[in-house]
C-alpha cells in the first residue's frame, strides 16, 4: 500500500520547551530536495548524519544543525524523511520550520506521520496505538507492555485469532457454497471447538486488560469521607505540600481536587474531595456530587475515618455506598494519635495520624500497585477492548447458530467477528476467505 497523499509535511517532532537539541521531521516525495533548499548542498548521503549550515530562502545563516536523510522506503513513514537537528530554541526551530515552509512543505497534522506509517505498512494499528501510549506511560509496567506491542507481540496475537476466524469462516463458506464436494466429515465439529478456544482467548485478555487499565492510563485514587476527618491533610501529606485549605470548619473543601503524584514505579492521579454528609448547602451539594462521580471513576478509594471518635451516622452512609463497590478499597482510621475509639469492623484498616505520618499508607498503596504489574499482554485502550468485546459477542451468537445449523447467518457473525478484532491492527480483506478456501480443500475437480 502507498500513502494517499503528496504532500511533503513538517512538524517539530521534539517536546514543546528549550532543550539542546530540537528534532524537525520532514516527510514526502519532495523532502530531500526541500532540505537541500535551507542547506546549499546538492545531495545528502542516506544515513549519514551530516553537519550542514542551516540558511533562509533569502540567504540569511539561521543555525547550524545535524541532517539525516532516510530514503524511501527504508524510512519511519515508508517516505524519503529528512530529519534537522537543531538547537533546540523555540525561535530557531520556528525560523527552520517557516523557511521549510515557503520551500514548499506543509506543516503536518497531528499523527500525520504515523498515519503516513501505517498507509504505507510500515506499522499496523496496534503498533501505532502502542507509541501513543508509550509517550504518555504512565508506569515502569505500562513500558514494558508497550514496548512489547511495539515489538509486534499484541499484532500476532491478533492475527493468530483472526487466521482462525478466516479458517472457521472458510470452512464453513465451502461448505455452503461447495455442499457436493468431498469435505470432512467432522468439518462442524471443527469449527465449534475452534470458535470455543477463539471466545475463551478474548474473554480473558478483556478481563485482564480491564483489571491492569490503571498501569496504561494512571491508577485514579479518591479520597472519600465525611467532613473533617482530615481527607485534605492527607492528600497534602501524600504530595509533601499544602495544596488544599485545612480548617475545622465542616465543608471546606466544596470543590473537586486532583493532583498527580509518583508512588513508587507509578504515577497516579489522586482527588481529594468533599465530606460527605446530609443537610448541606446548594454549593456543598454540588461538590458531594463530584465526590460521588470521583468514587464511579476511581481505580483505588481511600475511604477515611475519624478513628478519634464513634462512628455516627454519617460514617454509616460512607459505608452504605462503599457496600457493594467492587473497587480496591483501603479503609483508614486518622486521628490515631488521639487514641482509637471508632468501633466499626473495618476490613484491614490501617491506622495513621495524617499530622505525623502517612508512610504506612504509601507503603501499602505502593505493594498494592506494584502487584497490579504483569508480564501477560493486554490490550492499552478502550478501543481495543472494545473491539475484542464486540468479537466476543459476535462469536457467542456464531456458535448457538451453528447448533442450529444456521449456515448463512452463523457466516454474517464470524465475518462480524473478524470485522471487529480487525480495528486493532489492520482492516480485513475478502480475498483472505478465497485464499484460505483454495489452500485447504481439493475444489477443482
Amino acid at each position: 500500500m502507498t500513502s494517499l497523499k503528496n504532500d511533503t509535511i513538517v512538524a517539530i517532532a521534539t517536546a514543546n520547551g528549550v532543550g539542546s537539541i530540537g528534532i524537525i521531521r520532514l516527510s514526502g516525495a519532495d523532502a530531500l530536495n526541500i532540505a537541500l533548499k535551507l542547506t546549499k548542498k546538492t545531495n545528502l548521503t542516506p544515513r549519514l548524519a551530516t553537519l550542514c549550515k542551516i540558511y533562509s530562502l533569502n540567504n540569511e545563516f539561521i543555525d547550524e544543525a545535524i541532517l539525516l536523510y532516510f530514503k524511501a522506503p527504508a524510512s519511519f513513514t515508508g517516505e524519503d524523511v529528512v530529519e534537522f537537528q537543531a538547537h533546540g530554541g523555540f525561535m530557531v526551530l520556528k525560523l527552520i520550520i517557516s523557511q521549510l515552509v515557503k520551500a514548499g512543505a506543509k506543516m503536518a497534522k497531528p499523527g500525520e506521520f504515523s498515519q503516513r506509517a501505517f498507509l504505507n505498512d510500515k506499522m499496523d494499528l496496534a503498533k501505532a496505538n502502542a507509541i501513543q501510549s508509550l509517550i504518555n506511560a504512565k508506569s515502569e509496567g505500562a513500558v514494558k507492555i508497550l514496548a512489547r506491542q511495539m515489538r509486534g507481540e499484541l499484532s500476532l496475537y491478533v492475527n493468530e485469532l483472526r487466521d482462525e476466524l478466516v479458517k472457521t469462516l472458510a470452512f464453513v463458506e465451502t461448505s455452503i457454497d461447495y455442499a457436493d464436494d468431498d469435505l470432512p466429515s467432522d468439518i462442524l465439529s471443527q469449527t465449534k471447538n475452534l470458535l470455543t478456544q477463539n471466545h475463551a482467548k478474548l474473554e480473558r485478555i478483556v478481563s485482564i486488560s480491564k483489571s491492569r487499565q490503571g498501569l496504561i492510563d494512571g491508577f485514579k485514587i479518591a479520597i472519600i469521607g465525611k467532613p473533617n476527618v482530615g481527607k485534605s491533610s492527607i492528600l497534602n501529606a501524600l504530595l509533601a505540600y499544602e495544596r488544599a485549605i485545612i480548617s475545622d470548619e465542616a465543608g471546606t473543601t466544596r470543590d473537586r481536587i486532583e493532583e498527580s503524584l509518583n508512588i513508587g514505579t507509578h504515577l497516579v492521579r489522586i482527588i481529594d474531595t468533599a465530606g460527605i454528609r446530609k443537610n448541606a448547602g446548594a454549593v456543598e451539594s454540588i461538590g458531594i456530587g463530584y465526590s460521588l462521580k470521583a468514587i464511579d471513576e476511581a481505580d483505588i478509594i481511600l475511604a477515611i475515618f475519624d478513628g478519634s471518635n464513634l462512628s455516627d451516622e454519617q460514617d454509616e452512609r460512607i459505608l452504605e455506598l462503599l457496600k457493594d463497590s467492587k473497587k480496591q478499597i483501603f479503609y483508614i482510621l486518622n486521628k490515631s494519635d488521639l487514641g482509637v475509639k471508632f468501633e466499626k469492623n473495618l476490613p484491614n484498616a490501617m491506622q495513621i495520624s495524617a499530622k505525623n505520618s502517612t508512610e504506612i499508607l504509601v507503603k501499602t498503596l505502593e505493594e498494592y500497585l506494584n502487584l497490579q504489574d504483569s508480564d501477560e499482554l493486554i490490550l492499552n485502550s478502550n478501543l481495543q477492548i472494545t473491539a475484542c468485546i464486540n468479537a466476543i459477542n459476535a462469536i457467542s451468537n456464531a456458535i448457538n447458530l451453528l447448533n442450529e445449523s444456521e449456515l448463512e447467518l452463523f457466516a454474517y457473525e464470524i465475518n462480524s467477528a473478524i470485522t471487529s478484532i480487525s480495528f486493532i491492527t489492520k482492516p480485513f480483506k475478502r480475498d483472505e476467505i478465497l485464499d484460505e478456501m483454495f489452500s485447504n480443500f481439493c475444489l477443482g475437480k
